[in-house]
């Protein structure tokens, strides 16, 4: 579980090599129109992959439950739409986020004070149990055959989500950058220093006299948060909600994102989703019965050759290139 150095004791300064995934992302926009729609899904969980890392790879929470507030965020969001008439899209990533938080709160108050398996079912069962609420209450959430109807008014009057994606993906581009500086500032603080001391000795911190409980609250009631608002950006990008937001496979697919970047790397929670997605829709097309066989081999691929993620792989192929560097210039 342990990452690189990170917390209040790292760099704080702002590197130019942050801006890369932003550029990369922006250069897409102009060079590959005919992706967008995918592209916005890719920065939608690049999102959500962020509020996970926020507690699994700094908080040392780990959950297979995550979708519960993703999925809550997304219904948040299409119901305002769809049964109440509300279609600012600044409104309902709002009470996206706030129901979302809500929900975080009251659960990460109860199931904190548990540990290991006990800790993973819980997180499960109030995904089924959300799932299940989701599915009865058709009147309200359309059932399993989905939430429709949903609307979202020009962003700030002015920009309509049209056909192309043009502005969507903008869109959850500029939502990607101010969740990434919350999680940045979050983690170059004594805060997150304080993360990364409960998720490696949790009773070492409780002998300083750290308030573990309650810091591990607050984080997973932040990262419930990001969750929600993410999974309101999908149902505005989509225009539509589906009871697979609330299943186990968004949670699934996600660890697989953060595992296959790294986990507690940050910056893993933004190379994870673009190559599982990707590769995801290009076996999708060419072995559209396959392709989960592809993805598993992929995974499998990463854990045996690199456990740290893509980013371990490259932060040691870095550490192999420093000595050489190093022995030739001290011969110069």
């Amino acid at each position: 579980m342990s990452g690189p150095l990170s917390g209040y004791t790292a760099d704080p300064r702002l590197r130019w090599t942050e801006a890369i995934p932003f550029v990369v992302a922006l250069a897409g926009f102009f060079l590959l129109p005919e992706y967008l729609a995918l592209g916005s899904r890719i920065l939608i969980f690049i999102l959500f992959a962020l509020s996970l890392d926020l507690i699994l790879g700094y908080g040392g929470i780990v959950t297979l439950g995550h979708s519960a507030f993703f999925g809550l965020g997304a219904y948040t969001a299409g119901i305002l739409s769809a049964k109440l008439g509300v279609t600012d899209p600044f409104i309902q990533l709002f009470f996206a986020g706030l129901s979302s938080s809500i929900l975080g709160l009251a659960t990460g108050a109860i199931i904190l004070r548990t540990r290991a398996l006990t800790l993973l079912m819980l997180t499960l069962a109030i995904t089924a149990i959300l799932l299940e609420v989701a599915n009865k209450a058709s009147s309200l959430t359309g059932g399993a055959d989905g939430l429709q109807g949903v609307v979202v008014a020009p962003i700030l009057g002015a920009f309509k989500f049209d056909l192309f994606g043009r502005t969507a993906f903008l869109y959850c581009l500029v939502a990607l950058v101010v969740g990434w500086w919350v999680v940045r500032k979050l983690i170059y603080s004594p805060f997150g220093a304080m993360l990364t001391g409960i998720r490696e000795n949790r009773a070492r911190m409780h002998a300083v006299g750290a308030p573990v409980y309650w810091r591990l609250v607050l984080v997973y009631t932040i990262s419930a948060t990001m969750a929600g608002i993410a999974g309101g950006l999908l149902t505005q990008v989509n225009q539509f909600v589906g009871l697979n937001v609330l299943g186990l496979e968004p949670s699934g697919d996600l660890l697989v994102m953060l595992i296959l970047g790294g986990v507690g790397r940050m910056y893993g929670a933004f190379v994870g989703p673009v190559i599982y997605l990707v590769v995801q829709d290009w076996l999708a097309k060419q072995y559209p019965e396959y392709w989960y066989f592809g993805v598993g081999a992929l995974l499998i691929s990463v854990v045996l050759f690199a456990p740290g993620g893509i980013l371990g792989l490259v932060d040691k192929c870095l550490q192999l290139l420093k000595p050489k560097s190093s022995a030739r210039a001290s011969a110069r």
